[in-house]
């Protein structure tokens, strides 16, 4: 298994460790309950370092990106980022990703730790315009902060006034005395907090600054079980359970990052401007078990005729409130806020109601 610049130290917190997209990541410390309380209530910092990252560069990277990439990326100032996908020519995804504008004619993509390896080779394979690419995923450590007293513990380490970086917003600076370090408002958590992105020769120094500055702030480790029922509670997509391949932006109700202007002829455009203009068969909610129940991915979902309208693509059980949320597709008809589905959980049909 790979490891990143911070798998000794989970290790020797006497983390619970297991392979994920190929790597030795922690899953739990804690916890996940106290884990995912940590960060809606504290501050709590997460190890993203197998996440993948590719520069984009030269004259043509705009254009190349304009093409590869479902959103807007002209609509990008210096210091912005966005969230996109990649439309694989299948009408499906190929990954869901982060777009910073860096520096003219740089930019940086942020893409899943499991789609390393298909995200380069999409790209590599796609790149008629002659772009400059270059995987620096083995070169870049990233930790997320994250948790509503994040903000205030990292302004400790830097001089950059982090109330001025809006959401999905970005500086480049000093950072616990290491320069250079990209400090990004983009957290996948909906609890507030940074993304750090530097060198892993520096991990030791931030990772210790981190944890002695926010000692006072009660910071804990926080590992990727967590991770996943923090971003099922704020309803954001995971690849490979809510998005695929198989899936299209205008079904994930991703209409939103899939833009139609002038000039932007990107993969798939044809299909996907049909899809919104004519209506999809299904699409992807949210929804919350009105019983006691946990949903999980797989299980199918029903009317109240028994008939099979969807699957669950996510679900967890919320450790405050013991509620059970979830994600899945259903058919369209079905989709209004307000919805009443059934989730089969071990051959009992338990209501559930769509929500926002």
């Amino acid at each position: 298994m790979k490891t990143t610049a911070f798998t000794e130290k989970h290790i020797a917190l006497g983390a619970k460790m297991h392979e994920f997209a190929g790597y030795n990541m922690p899953i739990e410390y804690s916890g996940i309950n106290d884990e995912h309380l940590t960060v809606r209530n504290g501050v709590g910092v997460f190890d993203v370092s197998h996440m993948g990252e590719f520069w984009v560069k030269g004259p043509n990277a705009q254009t190349f990106l304009q093409k590869i990439t479902s959103n807007d990326v002209s609509a990008l100032t210096l210091g912005k980022a966005q969230y996109s996908c990649f439309p694989n020519g299948k009408g499906g995804i190929v990954d869901d990703l982060l777009v910073y504008y860096y520096a003219e004619n740089k930019y940086l993509l942020v893409v899943n730790a499991s789609n390393i390896e298909k995200d380069w080779n999409w790209c590599v394979a796609n790149n008629t315009e002659g772009a400059e690419l270059e995987n620096a995923s083995d070169w870049m450590a990233q930790l997320a902060v994250q948790g509503p007293k994040a903000t205030e513990m990292l302004q400790k380490l830097t001089p950059i006034d982090l109330s001025e970086i809006p959401y999905y917003n970005f500086k480049v600076g000093s950072f616990a005395g290491v320069e250079d370090v990209i400090l990004s408002n983009t957290g996948y958590t909906g609890a507030g907090g940074f993304e750090l992105y530097f060198h892993p020769e520096h991990a030791d120094k931030i990772w210790n600054a981190l944890f002695e500055t926010g000692a006072e702030y009660g910071i804990k480790p926080i590992g990727l079980g967590a991770r996943d029922t923090l971003r099922l509670e704020k309803g954001f997509c995971l690849y490979g359970n809510d998005i695929d391949d198989t899936t299209s932006p205008i079904e994930a109700n991703l209409g939103w990052i899939t833009k139609f202007t002038a000039g932007k002829n990107f993969i798939d455009r044809p299909l996907l401007e049909k899809q919104k203009a004519e209506g999809v068969t299904r699409k992807l909610v949210r929804f919350e078990l009105s019983e006691r129940g946990i949903p999980r991915h797989g299980y199918d979902i029903v009317n109240k005729n028994n008939e099979i309208i969807g699957q669950v693509t996510s679900g967890t059980m919320l450790p405050d409130s013991k509620k059970g949320i979830g994600m899945g597709y259903v058919k369209t008809e079905y989709s209004k806020a307000g919805s009443i589905i059934y989730i089969q959980i071990r051959n009992k049909n338990l209501e559930a109601i769509i929500v926002k």
